[in-house]
């Protein structure tokens, strides 16, 4: 089944909130699902339809994403108002090996502006096979000393899929000699380890090759296998022990490099070079974890190597085996438990949205005039933001649901103040608390409130009788405290009559500039 077939399987899911309030803004949640690797194109959803956008409104309301890193991954068709598929999906590359794929985006909607949240699953597909880390494993087993019921640890595969998509079992080809137990580990991947069910005996056979197989839950499955050579010797009948076969251990996340947060102990019953001991991590123990701890080999002191991020990584798993240098070698295992305290050591971002640069000073008031966005990475009291506005303004912040909206609380007047510079801070509630600052700059822009006003109320001109006509009389002058085409003057004289003839038999005045002429008689 092809990857466009596959995301058409899948029952697209919306979930939409709609809350409208006294001011006229709109807040509201969609919820889409789609498979990875589906061709661009493929439609997710219809955003303008879920959010009762009518047809003829899509060219006017104007439907986009917003400016996240994920929104790259998807459009919004402006003839029909459907979210499709614009680049190639690999979930892997998006997520990992997290279950959970969830992408936030924003849909926003002008005229009237609205903000809605977007959150887009994606589904695993199984395009990935399990793989092992080598081809070959290779194990010692002393003759005799190993009765039955003992325990080897296997490699363990990896498969870039997640959830019934990844590894689902392990088989081992029949023999008589070994069989496989499976188990799960804290964070759900499944292990394997080979379980001895006869005595071994070196003189009756030296080498037994096995073979391990991965297989997935996938439909079709997919597979991958290794090959398990086992060699029997002879000799070293005593193996490192540690004190505890499991540790577990908290640290803070800020703590300083080359900080010893352990040291190990196992001890070895044998003698001389039997019983030296050299420690390390073995194949369990996850290349993030090898890339943040180091175990000294010779002292067992496990210390940090690179900065923590409670964010990134709130538990480690340091798989642990003590390796004696007897011939053959064998080696004790145990498991460090790492778990990650949290400091507020993140500062909270905010982040503003408006498509309108200016605001009318007619505005009526709760009008929005913008969304505001806070997050804090840290967790608990950390990451819990109180938001304050700079004092004194005609703005404030109404709370959303998962942010806030900035609306108009005051009556706005060009002609007094006609920008308007907003310090939004958002401060965590952490000890000692974190905040951050953004300033927000709005225009007010004029609306024709304002009528013309003259300088004078009575302007008086002196003339000699028998004057020439066209000689200028006096000028008259007016005001208009709007800007642009408000401020724009006409100069007119209002008809009346003297003497029974009207007024503009015997002046005029010129329209722009208030001049006002003598008229022919």
């Amino acid at each position: 089944m092809d990857n466009q077939s596959f995301a058409k399987a899948w029952k697209w899911q919306v979930a939409f909130s709609l809350f409208l309030c006294s001011w006229g803004w709109v807040s509201g949640q969609l919820r889409y699902s789609i498979a990875e690797e589906s061709h661009p194109g493929t439609v997710v959803g219809n955003v303008a339809q879920d959010l009762g956008v009518n047809l003829p409104d899509i060219n006017t309301r104007r439907l986009s994403l917003g400016s996240e890193g994920s929104s790259r991954l998807f459009s919004i068709e402006q003839k029909n108002g459907a979210l499709v598929v614009y680049e190639r999906i690999d979930r892997e590359s998006l997520c990992g090996s997290s279950l959970s794929c969830l992408l936030h985006l924003e849909v926003v909607a002008e005229n009237p502006l609205e903000l809605h949240s977007l959150e887009i699953e994606i589904l695993d597909i199984n395009d990935n096979s399990p793989i092992f880390p080598s081809t070959n494993q290779i194990i010692n087993i002393t003759e005799l000393f190993a009765s039955p019921g003992v325990r080897f640890q296997l490699e363990t595969a990896k498969d870039l899929d997640v959830g019934k998509n990844g590894i689902s079992q392990y088989k081992l080809n029949p023999n008589p000699y070994f069989s496989l137990l499976m188990k799960n580990r804290k964070d759900g991947t499944l292990i394997a380890e080979l379980v001895l069910e006869k005595s071994l005996d070196r003189e009756e056979k030296a080498e037994h090759k096995l073979f391990l197989t991965a297989i997935d839950g996938g439909d079709p499955p997919k597979s991958g296998s290794t090959e398990i050579t086992v060699i029997v010797l002879d000799i070293n009948d005593n193996g490192p022990v540690f004190e505890q076969s499991n540790y577990k251990i908290n640290i803070l996340e800020n703590i300083p490099l080359n900080t010893v947060i352990i040291q190990l102990n196992a001890t070895d019953l044998d003698e001389e070079a039997n019983g030296e001991i050299s420690y390390s991590f073995d194949h369990h123990t996850l290349d993030v974890a090898k890339m943040k701890f180091k175990i000294n080999s010779k002292t067992s002191e496990i210390l940090t190597i690179d900065t923590l991020d409670f964010e990134d990584s709130d538990f480690y798993e340091l798989y642990v085996k003590a390796t004696d240098k007897g011939s053959p070698k064998l080696e004790g295992h145990c498991v460090i438990q790492v778990e990650v305290k949290d400091v507020n050591d993140n500062t909270p971002e905010i982040i503003f949205t408006s498509k309108a640069n200016e605001v009318p000073e007619n505005t009526p008031l709760e009008t929005v005039v913008g969304f505001i966005t806070v997050r804090d990475r840290d967790s608990g009291k950390n990451g819990e933001i109180r938001l304050n506005l700079s004092p004194d303004l005609p703005f404030t912040c109404q709370p959303m649901s998962q942010r806030y909206a900035l609306v108009t609380s005051g009556h706005l007047d060009r002609e007094k103040v006609s920008q308007y510079t907003i310090i939004l801070t958002a401060s965590d509630l952490g000890s000692p608390s974190l905040s951050s600052q953004i300033i927000i700059s709005l225009n007010i822009s004029d609306v024709n409130d304002n009528p013309p006003a003259f300088l004078h109320n009575v302007y008086n001109a002196f003339i000699s009788e028998n004057n020439e006509a066209g000689g200028l009389l006096c000028t008259v002058s007016a005001v208009d405290p709007d800007e642009g085409a408000n401020a724009n003057l006409i100069y007119s004289i209002a008809e009346s009559h003297i003497h029974g003839s009207p007024v503009s038999s015997f002046v005029y005045i010129n329209s722009d500039t208030g001049k006002i002429y003598a008229q022919w008689i």
